[in-house]
């Protein structure tokens, strides 16, 4: 399953071109800054905007130049920044008001939807008695009650202060982890692409400038993808120790592990690291005893020149996993480093994505 946009907008001062093969399962995240066109590409998706072009999912053909599904012969669910629910209806009723778009034929098991966003507490309550978190959550169940073929979700976070959306990330964890349909994610937030994207596509002012694998893509050097100010990787891994007396864990990955402060992980749950190239120095030599615990072994496959004066990125590859380190260029010359050496790649500081 897959699903193909080629779209060409022109609007105003604003235009929209771009060609992309999305993966059919997991999350694509569209990120950019305001304004570059992400919400623009999901109302096109979703035919409530009209570009030419072509979209495709799983070879079902939703536009081209000689026709256009509408909106509601769309598969689609989409859930916006406020939930927009009725607010004199109760929560099973706005789900009941959802699930006739796709007919009294086709009947949706609604009770999985129900647990896996834990709204069953909910459901005779109006949305006036509902916290932000929670309304978004009903918003959501509502939008998997026409039972997709993708997933809209535009910036569903954004209108949540902290408390709630810490409250309403695990829930998309489990929406990720579970659907069978693939999930386009718009967002600004760095935070959150490194929590819950697979995939991501980069936009400005309207064009992609960078999509893939979100590690891969984070770590490429020839295509330099940010999230946020600094660069960085995003990692996969296992935990494979506990050690309560120091409430430390440690991390396991292809080509190495990293210890990190214990946020109470259990060993074999999965869970994924984000390092900030500038948390990175690197060695020629195997560093002695030092405050820096997480020393890993790796080789230089990639130098190029940071955007900011003096600076260098380099990139180090260590089994199948890649690292960046972001260090002066007067410590690229004295280090004499190339690549192909092999390298010691000290990392100061490692976040836990999630």
């Amino acid at each position: 399953m897959s699903l193909c946009i080629q779209l060409a907008l022109q609007r105003d001062r604003f235009s929209l071109e771009l060609d992309l093969q999305l993966p059919g399962r997991g999350v694509t995240a569209l990120f950019g800054p305001s304004g570059c066109g992400k919400t623009t590409l999901l109302r096109c998706i979703a035919g409530l905007e009209r570009a030419s072009g072509t979209i495709t999912i799983n070879d079902e053909l939703w536009q081209d130049s000689t026709q256009f599904i509408p909106t509601h012969l769309r598969a689609i669910g989409y859930v916006f920044q406020e939930a927009s629910l009725f607010p004199h209806l109760s929560v099973r009723s706005n789900l009941e008001y959802g699930m006739k778009r796709v007919g009294p034929h086709h009947k949706v098991a609604t009770d999985p939807i129900i647990d896996l966003l834990g709204i069953r507490s909910l459901l005779d309550r109006k949305p006036e008695g509902l916290s932000g978190g929670e309304r978004q959550r009903v918003a959501i169940a509502r939008a998997l009650a026409v039972d997709p073929k993708l997933l809209l979700m535009d910036e569903p976070l954004a209108a949540l202060d902290l408390k709630r959306k810490q409250e309403i990330l695990p829930y998309l964890d489990r929406l990720q982890a579970t659907l069978q349909i693939p999930i386009l994610y718009v967002t600004h937030s760095p935070d959150e692409v490194a929590r819950l994207a697979h995939f991501v596509v980069v936009m400005e002012a309207g064009r992609v400038v960078g999509s893939g694998d979100l590690a891969e893509t984070l770590s490429r050097l020839d295509l330099p993808v940010r999230l946020g100010d600094e660069p960085g990787v995003v990692i996969e891994s296992l935990v494979g120790s506990v050690e309560p007396q120091w409430h430390l864990a440690r991390l396991d990955f292809d080509g190495g592990s990293v210890w990190i402060r214990d946020p109470g992980v259990s060993v074999g749950e999965r869970a994924r690291l984000r390092i900030l190239a500038s948390d990175v120095s690197l060695a020629r030599e195997q560093p002695g005893k030092s405050s820096i615990q997480n020393v890993l072994q790796g080789q230089i496959d990639g130098i190029r020149l940071d955007e900011q004066p003096g600076l260098a990125l380099v990139r180090i590859s260590m089994g199948g996993t890649a690292l960046l380190a972001r260090i002066t260029q007067r410590a690229v010359a004295d280090l004499a480093l190339q690549v192909g050496d092999t390298v010691w790649a000290q990392v100061k500081s490692v976040a836990l994505a999630r």
